[in-house]
């Protein structure tokens, strides 16, 4: 990966809350995302790691609380923040037509990579054999690596990440953890929801569960 990413500043959130099927999931949730830094949120099944994940790619409104970007609030100019963002959540969104290599290069397009890294994102993830193979015929496991590559082929400046090593190998699982260190190394950031212990130095550690919200507190809650 070439060139620093930094970026316009810190991804900050400010007492986060978020709703989903009209509860209440966590409430007073804070973190501050810098250059190089990792975000790694864990908890149990239902306690909002993959809603978390959703709230920061946009795709949820916070219930309560607030989310900065270079110190603007993303809700004031989100089309700026989501050039920056890079979301691969639980589905891989690929096409059985197309070829590798051409969902490497839509993706891309879709971001509006001038010069997409598709080769180096092929080769990082172990896939250049099958650049001209048709997705339907890859297994679970390199779907899941494809699914990644893009993060390579046409870099932003955060990655969110959902149980990105699902359905991975030792050996996918030892290439997206080079991924994730390179991209780190150029001031990129990262979110990844995981029930797996990832070896990400310096992380920041957000335990989910840290911040429920009981039945009790929800029906007293404003929001």
């Amino acid at each position: 990966m070439s060139g620093p990413i930094i970026g316009e500043g810190d991804l900050v959130g400010e007492a986060l809350a978020c709703r989903r099927g009209g509860r209440l999931v966590f409430a007073g949730l804070g973190f501050s995302l810098k250059a190089g830094g990792a975000l790694v949120l864990t908890g149990s099944n239902g306690s909002g790691k993959s809603s978390l994940l959703r709230l920061l790619a946009t795709l949820l409104a916070p219930a309560e609380g607030t989310l900065l970007w270079g110190g603007a609030p993303v809700a004031a100019d989100p089309a700026r923040y989501r050039a920056a963002i890079d979301y691969a959540g639980h589905l891989d969104a690929i096409k059985p037509a197309l070829t590798v290599g051409e969902t490497l290069r839509f993706w891309a397009a879709l971001r509006g990579a001038a010069n997409p890294a598709i080769e180096a994102a092929l080769d990082r993830f172990g896939l250049g054999a099958a650049a001209g193979w048709p997705c339907r015929v890859l297994s679970a496991g390199q779907r899941r690596r494809l699914a990644l590559a893009r993060l390579v082929a046409a870099p932003a400046a955060i990655w969110l990440l959902d149980e990105p090593t699902a359905t991975l190998d030792s050996d996918g699982e030892g290439r997206l953890m080079e991924a994730i260190a390179e991209h780190r190394a150029a001031g990129g950031r990262i979110a990844v929801a995981t029930h797996l212990s990832l070896p990400l130095p310096g992380a920041e550690m957000i335990r989910l569960d840290d911040y429920a919200v009981s039945p009790h507190d929800a029906l007293a809650s404003p929001w």
